[in-house]
């Protein structure tokens, strides 16, 4: 495929759009989870804890129970009575000296105890939502409070106190990879040894679409149909699966556009478990629609990372070794998605885009009474890549090296790939000198001097930073990603099934264009369809995360559309009076040379079936990239302002240069927004949320970053047919790192911890001064 054959604008209906989504999308035809209704529904309202620990000594519903409109009000004894108890968590079997983790209770309402605040209590049912919400405020609830702990390293002291019983020490889980003893002799013996802890801040997705759910009970097949925010139906229903025990063909999930996942519509929330008790004994569908107070409070955060790394170095600034020591706050209970992905992730790309002879890390998964973590775009890559990003400057700092030229003599040559690091982990292929280079000739680096002169007439600061960065995409959690693919015998439209689901990244554009591009025919004519509830089912495939979308399905899309060229030949060749040897296929026609007759798909398909199931199995692949950014800062107000942002980056096989335009700007303004002003903040006594709103939670604004200048670096993979590498998360992790250093550069410190808000940057350059 021609990489810049498709950008260009498709003409859909009439209108020039640049995805075929959009039209419908913007013009409000879109359904979300909040639009499903069905009749005779009832509304549901969850009490939640209003502190952070404490024992539930009584409940007293006398008066909800009595409020106009309301039908049945559930707690814990009724999550105990259906037995959903457990969240699903996907943590390895075993940790550090094969010791099992110990994953606490996660019951859907909460029975004698609450850990966090917003942990829900009950759950009112009504006939409007806004008589559910009155009801829930005349429950009374006695509690006893508890010591709360919501600092990660706090929890893990002796004495901390304890969340849960099962749980000691509040760490569920220990795990630890690479050689501790080769590495900690590098150390010793190294001619330099650069120390640095990082704080990955906690934060929270804050998608546009809150979380809903409306969940109907099917009495006659004792079985649920479920509407809700997912990144897949596959998964989404192996989860309802786990936590409620019962068979996943039980569950129908039904479907169609989600506003926005970034990892944390991973995840099957005990609310939706709760809404099946009352369904099932109501018989009525329960519909719920979270406020944005229950998004900050309830919704998976992501990040939450303290990273503690130690480089050793040989007189010639070669990197001989590199601990990492990583504390990961998970919350108050362990997520589906949370742990897991962090530790896999980070153990993958643990040597960075370096080569470095030893390796060794050690995680400590740790409880607090806070909301609970879960992936959150990148689930891991971002942290590692920031924490060794963030060491490597610090070690040119004190060599008084340019920090350019510091990365360059540690970079793996392309010759050495497939890398296979000190983890033992086979990092495919990636030319990480050529791509520098050319990010640093973009970049005018050798320049930045006269730039930085210039600032400083102004009365401004300036700042260089760069990040090179490798990351894996998703391995996925079921063992291949299948595609069905037919011809529509009626309109000749080419109708492709997946149980991947787009959250906006533009699936139905990227998939057509894969499929047209495999059957010369105009993209146009294929019609995506996402998470059939009849046919998803019955199809083995990923959820959409983890940049595995392209690798995995996509590909699919491609292998399958040329099964069916395969399988439209044979059925070609009895109407063409040959053997199927004998037809060509091109651009929707089928022919033959020895017989004058043509048929195209559309007239094939109206007399026979003309359908195939294609499927393809994928390991990671690493994209990577250099990204450079420069800044301005005020020394009067600690102001920064990006003033170039610079990224090149590899992410294999471009299908659609407008969407990898799209989510690269996305995913850097996702970065910014963690670097400046983005941050889940817990009131250390009380473990209250202080950045509960939008008030208090700092989004980034569009016009606080320049326009990008994307370029590409092009290494095709090798795992799959199309070369694709993926790319949805590396603007955000490539990003952290770049900004961070160009502040840090500018004011004149080896680190500063995230969010560098403007009184932040102030006071370190008063103490500087002082």
């Amino acid at each position: 495929m021609d990489t810049h054959e498709h950008h260009q604008l498709f003409n859909v209906g009439g209108a020039k759009v640049s995805r075929f989504e959009d039209i419908r999308l913007i013009t409000g035809a879109g359904k979300y989870a909040s639009d499903w209704n069905q009749p005779n529904q009832l509304h549901a309202c969850f009490l939640r804890a209003d502190r952070a620990h404490a024992r539930i000594v009584s409940l007293n519903l006398d008066a909800a129970k009595r409020a106009k409109s309301v039908v049945s009000i559930y707690t814990g004894e009724d999550a105990q009575a259906a037995g959903y108890l457990r969240a699903p968590s996907f943590l390895p079997a075993t940790g550090k000296g094969g010791k099992k983790p110990n994953v606490p209770q996660r019951p859907c309402l909460a029975i004698g105890k609450v850990c966090f605040v917003g942990d829900p209590v009950a759950m009112v049912v009504a006939e409007s939502h806004l008589a559910a919400q009155d009801a829930c405020e005349l429950i009374e609830v006695v509690y006893e409070d508890l010591p709360a702990v919501v600092d990660p390293e706090e929890a893990l002291k002796p004495g901390a106190p304890q969340l849960h019983d099962d749980v000691p020490g509040n760490c569920p889980m220990e795990a630890e990879s690479g050689n501790e003893a080769a590495t900690m002799q590098a150390i010793a013996n190294a001619a330099h040894v650069v120390k640095l802890t990082v704080d990955c801040t906690r934060v929270t997705a804050s998608p546009m679409e809150p979380r809903a759910a409306l969940i109907e009970y099917k009495s006659e097949t004792d079985s649920y149909v479920v509407h809700t925010p997912s990144q897949g139906v596959n998964m989404t229903r192996k989860q309802f699966g786990i936590y409620t025990q019962l068979p996943e063909e039980k569950f129908r999930v039904e479907i169609q556009d989600i506003g926005g996942g970034f990892g944390q519509r991973s995840t099957v929330y005990p609310e939706y478990v709760s809404m099946m008790i009352a369904a099932k004994a109501l018989n009525r569908p329960i519909k719920w629609v979270s406020t944005r107070t229950e998004s900050f409070l309830t919704d998976t955060h992501g990040r939450g990372n303290l990273i503690t790394c130690t480089l050793a170095l040989d007189n010639d600034a070669r990197f001989t070794a590199l601990r990492v020591d990583w504390i990961t706050d998970q919350g108050a209970y362990l997520s589906p998605t949370g742990p897991a992905g962090h530790i896999r992730n980070a153990t993958s790309c643990l040597n960075g885009v370096y080569k470095i002879p030893a390796l060794y890390a050690d995680f400590k998964v740790v409880l607090t009474n806070t909301g609970w973590v879960a992936a959150y775009r990148g689930a891991g890559r971002p942290d590692i890549a920031y924490a060794i990003e963030r060491v490597v400057d610090a070690a040119a700092m004190e060599l008084k090296m340019d920090p350019a030229d510091l990365r360059r003599r540690n970079y793996v040559p392309l010759t050495e790939y497939p890398y296979k690091s000190a983890t033992g982990n086979t990092i495919e292929i990636a030319d990480l000198p050529g791509l520098s280079a050319k990010a640093l000739n973009l970049a005018d680096w050798s320049g930045f001097a006269v730039r930085k002169a210039a600032s400083a007439k102004k009365g401004k600061l300036r700042g260089i930073g760069m990040s090179t960065v490798i990351e894996p995409t998703g391995a996925g959690q079921y063992p291949r990603d299948e595609i069905d693919i037919s011809v529509d015998g009626a309109s000749g439209d080419i109708i492709v099934h997946t149980v991947s689901q787009s959250q906006g990244q533009g699936h139905v554009t990227s998939f057509a264009m894969v499929v047209g591009n495999a059957l010369g025919i105009p993209a146009e004519r294929v019609k995506i369809i996402q998470g059939d509830p009849e046919r998803a089912p019955k199809m083995v495939g990923n959820h959409s995360g983890g940049s595995r979308t392209m690798v995995g399905a996509g590909t699919v899309c491609h292998i399958a559309a040329n099964k069916l060229i395969d399988a439209g030949k044979s059925l070609a060749a009895e109407d063409l009076g040959v053997e199927p040897s004998q037809v060509n296929y091109c651009k929707g026609e089928f022919s033959s040379p020895h017989s004058k007759k043509k048929i195209t798909l559309a007239q094939l398909a109206s007399s026979k079936k003309l359908a195939v199931t294609g499927e393809g199995t994928f390991t990671s692949t690493y994209p990577n990239g250099c990204h450079i950014a420069e800044v301005e800062v005020d020394p009067d107000t600690g102001v920064t302002d990006i003033v170039s942002y610079m990224s090149v980056d590899d992410c294999g096989h471009v299908v659609s240069h407008t969407i990898v335009e799209g989510q690269m700007h996305g995913a850097v303004l996702q970065g910014y927004g963690q670097v400046f002003g983005e941050h889940i903040v817990y009131d250390k006594d009380s473990g209250q949320m202080i950045t509960g709103s939008f008030m208090d939670y700092v989004m980034p604004r569009a016009g606080q970053l320049p326009d990008i200048h994307m370029e590409e670096y092009t290494i095709y993979s090798k795992l799959g047919p199309l070369g694709i590498k993926g790319m949805g998360e590396s603007g955000c992790t490539a990003s952290l790192p770049a900004l961070v250093a160009a502040v840090t550069n500018a004011i004149g410190v080896k680190h500063l911890d995230m969010p560098l808000t403007p009184s932040k940057v102030w006071k370190t350059l008063q103490a500087n001064k002082a």
